[in-house]
């Protein structure tokens, strides 16, 4: 069975976590958190301190000796808010690969969203109903709404703990218009907030990460006398299960904890020496958030983003678990979502997607492609005319741009750049090794890129005639060619015969077959 390790190098700490599958399921083996503040140094200069750097690089050198050691199939390593604002974040991914060999991932708010959404709802039975997510981090905080295990709305919002710490409380404890000034910049941010995500009714709110954790566990020790003792009680139990807070609780504790000084507030149970430097902007954005929204409280969940890359991991390589059909799903509502913001018709659109699907499975004796580029050719169909939102002339430049830069949920950056330029090379232009689209592309995937850029363009050439019906095909293979047999529907096949007999060239030139293509 497979082992998967996952590895979240983010603003505040650096986590992993190794999974192997038993019985299409995940089976942790293996747990690591160091604090390492890359994001410390990013939020005052904007760029990582070589310091912070160290810091990271001893804390994965670690990480890869556990790798190691549980003889990891497959690893992925994702970077978060710091890095995505650090200008010098090149330099600590190229770092990285020489110390551990590993390609740093630098993820979107948004995209971080998605799989902190997608690991809390895989393990999280409560969490499959309408819920809200929160999960506030060192440097960004994703706020998402979540209705039957689909992500309805997100918007990820500077409101990290560290970012927060560090651009506005300078002084211990902080000054009064220091909070003040906090407060404000939160208020404006949750109003954004507020606007994308509209009204939101939920009977569950789920808050992830190391400050969700500390507030909860804290909570208890905000009241006075026998409230004190009876809400310490409380919170006993809920070790034992779930944590929770209240919103009221919340507030107390986060106005409590702005007048305390460092020490003190490192005294308070469940908070801690490193926790307590960062907890009074968490903590007041917790306070906000829920107030705001109207809602009661939150439960503490321990998993996060490394569970949802370990999910995603899954996913992609076992199709019979319930979290590959929701990845499915997630994936094709992306590229939709891109069709609807670009004005693609899909009319036009879907039966070059049966087509390229149709090519894909018929002629697996001819081509090479691995299996996800099923999904990767269909994406590819759906999209290939995006491009013309911005010009005609030229669609399929703009249209690759429009793929490698949209927000598409489950596909990796690595995933759209093969996508986009599998869209890209639909006109005159063929793929070339040193074009700037492939040298996005990792090298061993330019041979495939190629092979299905050939598969698109027969797609689309059985669809030229759009006035007309769609043809049917239908594909025989023999071991010096292909022959296509097209079945006409209204309005004839001769236009589309004319359009498969230009790529028989490039068809040859790139499969060594002949291709031949009739009119039945």
């Amino acid at each position: 069975m497979p082992t998967f390790a996952a590895v979240d190098i983010g603003s505040n700490s650096c986590r992993l976590k190794i999974a192997t599958v038993q019985q299409h399921r995940l089976k942790t083996l293996h747990e690591d958190r160091e604090v390492v503040r890359l994001g410390e140094s990013v939020f005052q200069t904007g760029v990582i301190s070589p310091e912070a750097m160290a810091t990271t690089i001893r804390a994965l050198r670690r990480f890869h000796k556990a790798v190691q050691m549980h003889v990891v199939d497959k690893v992925r390593v994702v970077a978060t808010s710091a890095m995505r604002d650090a200008r010098n974040a090149d330099a600590f991914t190229e770092w990285v690969r020489s110390a551990t060999g590993w390609n740093v991932e630098v993820i979107s708010g948004l995209e971080e969203g998605r799989l902190i959404h997608l690991g809390v709802v895989t393990h999280e039975v409560g969490a499959r109903g309408r819920c809200l997510l929160v999960d506030l981090g060192g440097g960004s905080c994703e706020v998402t709404v979540s209705d039957g295990g689909r992500i309805r709305s997100m918007v990820s919002l500077p409101l990290g703990a560290v970012r927060l710490q560090e651009e506005f409380l300078k002084t211990d404890p902080p000054a009064k218009q220091d909070i003040a000034r906090l407060k404000q910049f939160i208020d404006r941010e949750l109003h954004r907030a507020e606007k994308k995500l509209g009204t939101v009714r939920v009977g569950l709110v789920v808050a992830t990460s190391g400050t969700a954790s500390a507030l909860a566990e804290a909570s208890g020790h905000v009241s006075a006398g026998s409230t004190a003792k009876k809400s310490l009680a409380k919170k006993r139990v809920e070790r034992v299960g779930a944590l929770t807070a209240s919103t009221p609780e919340i507030r107390r504790l986060a106005e409590r904890l702005a007048r305390m000084t460092n020490a003190e507030r490192e005294a308070v149970p469940g908070i801690g020496p490193r926790r307590s430097e960062i907890i009074i902007g968490g903590a007041l954005v917790y306070a906000s958030l829920l107030e705001r929204l109207g809602l009661k409280g939150f439960r503490y969940s321990p998993l996060g983003l490394r569970d949802g890359m370990l999910a995603q991991m899954l996913a992609e390589v076992d199709l019979r678990t319930s979290v590959h059909q929701k990845l499915e799903s997630e994936r094709w509502a992306g590229v939709l979502e891109v069709c609807r913001r670009y004005a693609v018709d899909l009319k036009m659109a879907e039966p070059v997607r049966a087509h390229v699907l149709q090519l894909f499975e018929s002629l697996q004796g001819v081509h090479s492609l691995p299996e996800e580029y099923r999904l990767w050719l269909q994406a590819a169909a759906m999209m290939h005319d995006a491009g013309k939102y911005m010009n005609h002339q030229g669609h399929y430049r703009h249209t690759q741009y429009i793929i490698a830069n949209s927000e598409i949920y489950g596909f990796s950056p690595e995933q759209r750049a093969i996508v986009s330029a599998i869209a890209r090379y639909l006109g005159k232009s063929r793929p070339v090794p040193m074009d700037r689209v492939l040298r996005a592309i990792p090298i061993e995937e330019h041979v495939h890129v190629t092979e299905a850029v050939v598969l698109l363009r027969l797609a689309v050439a059985l669809n030229r005639n759009r006035a007309s019906t769609a043809v049917k095909l239908r594909a025989h293979v023999y071991p010096k060619r292909v022959m296509l047999d097209l079945m006409p529907g209204r309005g004839g096949a001769e236009l589309e015969m004319w359009a498969v007999r230009k790529e028989a060239d490039y068809f040859r030139e790139v499969f060594r077959r002949e291709l031949f293509v009739e009119v039945a």
